[in-house]
């Protein structure tokens, strides 16, 4: 049984995540990354660090459509199912991303809501700081995080899901800032609890966070097509960012 503190550092490693997560929609990303490298003109052959990335899925793609791409994640069971697809133009390696990142690129991606986890705001900045000084001049970054506006009004607080022979039962509530999936399971007479913890950062709050680390954001999208983003209707809070 995992605690609440670095809920991730549990989590994120156990083959139990990717069961549950495992329906995650390629299609869905692989049209958000060509959205997105056509909005921002971004040229052939450019570096794009992938951070927080997986298993990989968006930087295998990415290198496909002819960029350099190094994944980046904190989880090592991720990493190394990842590394099987390395190439001379696709590399990934561990990072913590409160820790200075070991590179200098055009293009910084955080997606699928890999960002918000930490309890201190500090620390949500230093993450902003260390992307705003690997970024090469005229880098730009891209957070791609919930709208947390709609997924509360629309929260589920009680589901069962099965998968695998595995019944994960998944309570969700919004307690001290912060979005709380707590997952419950048994596998082989064994009970598992794990949580997810997702800061409750709207626009506003993100703004703050960005200037505050030296950038500023340039453009807001709320969905993988890029249309325009709408607290009430829209999914997702796309932040385009540069300096």
């Amino acid at each position: 049984m995992s605690s609440k503190k670095d809920w991730f550092t549990d989590w994120f490693n156990t083959k139990y995540y990717h069961i549950l997560y495992q329906h995650r929609d390629d299609y869905e990303a692989q049209v958000f990354m060509s959205n997105l490298v056509n909005y921002l003109e971004l040229p052939k052959g450019a570096s794009v660090l992938d951070l927080a990335c997986g298993k990989g899925r968006h930087s295998i793609y990415l290198n496909s459509l002819g960029y350099n791409i190094t994944g980046a994640d904190l989880s090592i069971n991720s990493i190394k199912h990842a590394s099987e697809s390395k190439n001379d133009s696709l590399n990934f390696i561990v990072q913590d991303m409160r820790l200075p990142f070991p590179l200098k690129t055009d293009a910084i991606f955080n997606l699928f809501t890999s960002f918000g986890y930490f309890a201190d705001d500090k620390e949500d900045i230093r993450v902003i700081e260390n992307i705003k000084n690997s970024l090469n001049q005229d880098g730009v970054a891209v957070i791609d995080y919930l709208n947390v506006v709609k997924t509360i009004d629309k929260l589920v607080p009680d589901e069962t899901i099965l998968l695998d022979d595995i019944e994960f039962h998944i309570t969700k509530e919004v307690k001290n800032d912060f979005i709380i999936k707590k997952i419950e399971f048994t596998v082989e007479e064994k009970y598992h609890c794990y949580y997810e913890r997702v800061k409750c950062l709207d626009l506003a709050r993100f703004k703050k966070i960005i200037e505050t680390a030296g950038l500023q954001i340039t453009e807001t999208f709320g969905d993988y097509n890029l249309h325009a983003f709408d607290k009430n209707n829209s999914n997702r809070l796309i932040l385009i960012i540069k300096a």
